[in-house]
C-alpha cells in the first residue's frame, strides 16, 4: 500500500472517530480489503450481542476480502468498545483507535490513541466528546491483535470455497442480509 492510501485511510477513520464521538459513540469495527492496491469498500461490524456473537461478528468482517481476493487489508477498532463487547482484556493504549494494515505475509499495528474532551452536555442521551489526538506509538510489525481481530486478518487471506457463478456477489449479499454495513467502491460494485 503507498502511503498517499494509508494516509488517506487513517485521516478517514480519525474522522470518523471524531463524528461519531460527537454523536456519543465509536463507530464499529470496520474492515478495508484492497485488491491490487484499490479499495474494495468498506464493510463495518453488525449489531451483535455481547461475548462470542461479537466474536464471530468480528472474524466474519473478512468474508468479503476473501471473497474478493484481496490481497491487503486494512482493519480499524476502538480498544475499550472490542474488548468490552468482546469480553477481553483491553490492551493499552486506551482509549484508542487501532488499525492494523495486513498482507498475506504479515501485519503491521498502528495505535491512534486520544484523550476524551467533552464537547457538552445533552439532556437528550450521552454526552458527546471531542477526541484530542495524542502523539501515536510507533507502527508495531507483527503487533499483538486481540482474538477477534487475528481472526479476520487471517481469514481474510483464505479463498471462500463457495460453489457459486459469482462468489463475491453473493458474498456481499448474505453480509448485508446477516446486517453487515457494506459499502463498495464504484469499482466493486455489484
Amino acid at each position: 500500500m503507498d502511503t498517499q492510501t494509508w494516509d488517506a485511510l487513517a485521516a478517514s477513520m480519525k474522522n470518523a472517530y471524531t463524528a461519531g464521538l460527537a454523536e456519543g459513540a465509536v463507530p464499529r469495527p470496520v474492515i478495508m480489503p484492497l485488491v491490487r492496491g484499490e479499495l474494495v469498500g468498506l464493510i463495518w461490524l453488525r449489531d451483535v450481542e455481547t461475548g462470542k456473537d461479537a466474536l464471530t461478528g468480528i472474524a466474519q468482517l473478512s468474508n468479503i476480502a476473501a471473497a474478493a481476493g484481496a490481497d491487503e487489508v486494512v482493519l480499524a477498532w476502538e480498544t475499550r468498545d472490542v474488548s468490552a463487547v468482546c469480553e477481553v482484556p483491553s490492551a493499552d493504549p486506551a482509549p484508542c483507535l487501532n488499525m492494523v494494515h495486513a498482507t498475506r505475509d504479515g501485519h503491521t499495528l498502528h495505535r491512534f490513541p486520544y484523550a476524551e474532551q467533552a464537547a457538552g452536555d445533552s439532556p437528550e442521551g450521552p454526552t458527546a466528546v471531542v477526541p484530542q489526538w495524542l502523539p501515536a506509538p510507533e507502527p508495531q510489525p507483527g503487533g499483538e491483535l486481540i482474538p477477534p481481530v487475528r481472526a479476520a486478518v487471517d481469514y481474510s487471506f483464505v479463498p471462500l470455497d463457495i460453489d457459486h457463478p459469482s462468489p463475491f456477489g453473493v458474498t456481499v449479499v448474505l453480509m448485508e442480509e446477516d446486517g453487515y454495513n457494506v459499502r463498495l467502491t464504484e469499482a466493486f460494485a455489484l
